[in-house]
């Protein structure tokens, strides 16, 4: 039988139950709520993730605690830059230049240091840390949202079926007063008819106007398919 009431910050058989116990629920905490919006890395990943880094935390401290040698930092740093190609694999780019998986490759990393942290007994940055990570994920997400509906700038992936003149898409854009700041052509992956694609930055003059622009590029001649990104 264990004796939990022995000292957590050294290595002992309670320290090490009681450190990657934390670390399944601490990394299941912020695991969940991403594999409940339907991410790659999800509940199994960052429980993974955690108990990895609390692992590496851990022997390290072991070996220096009884060989006396080594550094007790060094297996940290490895784990926090190796976490890096892990994160890169839920990072994708979509064929309509979109960006997704920022904030899941950010909470892996982040999920990563929480274990650093049990793993070598600063359990109060670690359970502060969870509560952070699980906030910012959880419901700042929302403001995220509402931010970006709120702002003026509006990146547009649009799909051509034909030529169409540009000087009416300009017209088209000028009577809902939003004007182009950027334009690159690209390759249409969308709709099977289209010979050309177009992503634009706009910049709106007026608030609320983000969908009227969509819904008027797609009541264009010509433009197959239109949506923010």
């Amino acid at each position: 039988m264990f004796d939990f009431s022995a000292d957590l910050n050294t290595i002992n058989a309670s320290s090490v139950i009681f450190r990657l116990a934390l670390a399944v629920l601490l990394g299941g905490i912020i695991g969940f709520e991403r594999g409940r919006a339907g991410r790659p890395a999800g509940l199994r990943t960052h429980i993974l993730v955690c108990l990895g880094a609390v692992l590496a935390m851990m022997t390290n401290q072991y070996i220096f605690e009884t060989f006396g040698v080594s550094d007790p930092t060094r297996m940290a740093a490895q784990v926090i830059s190796g976490i890096g190609f892990l994160g890169a694999g839920t990072i994708l780019v979509t064929g309509r230049h979109q960006v997704k998986g920022l904030t899941t490759a950010a909470g892996l990393w982040a999920t990563a240091c929480m274990g650093l942290a049990i793993g070598i007994g600063f359990y109060t940055a670690a359970v502060v840390a969870c509560i952070m990570i699980t906030f910012v994920t959880f419901i700042l997400h929302r403001v995220d949202n509402l931010l970006v509906s709120k702002s003026r700038t509006l990146d547009l992936y649009v799909e051509f079926s034909n030529s169409v003149p540009f000087p009416t898409v300009l017209e088209a854009l000028k009577s809902l007063q939003a004007e182009i700041e950027t334009i690159e052509i690209v390759k249409p992956n969308y709709g099977t008819n289209a010979q050309l694609a177009a992503i634009m930055t706009l910049k709106l003059k007026k608030k609320k106007t983000r969908v009227d622009v969509i819904a008027k590029l797609c009541s264009l001649e010509g433009v197959d398919f239109a949506e923010e990104i």
